[in-house]
This record gives structure tokens, sequence and C-alpha cells, in this order.
């Protein structure tokens, strides 16, 4: 592979940084809400999920 000038570089890089399609700010926000919902579910299911292995661990070993 060719080496490319910086100059050369920096200007393809632009040209690429302008196809980029931003998200609107409601996609953000809706995202944002989305991302913490499901952080707060999978917690809620490890927090269930521990409380039934260390349960089931108690009884098997009679703590």
């Amino acid at each position: 592979m060719a080496k490319k000038s910086p100059v050369k570089f920096a200007k393809e890089v632009s040209a690429e940084a302008r196809r980029v399609v931003w998200p609107t700010r409601r996609e953000t926000i809706v995202t944002t809400i989305m991302v913490f919902i499901m952080a707060t579910l999978a917690a809620i299911f490890f927090l269930l999920a521990d409380k039934v292995f260390s349960w089931g661990v108690g009884l098997l070993l009679g703590i």
C-alpha cells in the first residue's frame, strides 16, 4: 500500500467527515433513554439471577 502525503490524508478525512449522517437531537434523546431502560432491566435481571443462585447454593450447602 502506497503512502499518502499528510495533506492528501487530511483532505480525504475531511471529505469522509462531510459524508457522515449525524443523528437528530430527538434520535439521540430516544436512544439515550433506551440505553438507560435496557441497563436498568439488565441490572434487575442480574440481581434476580444472583438472588436465585444464592438461594439455591444456600439450600444445597445447608447454610
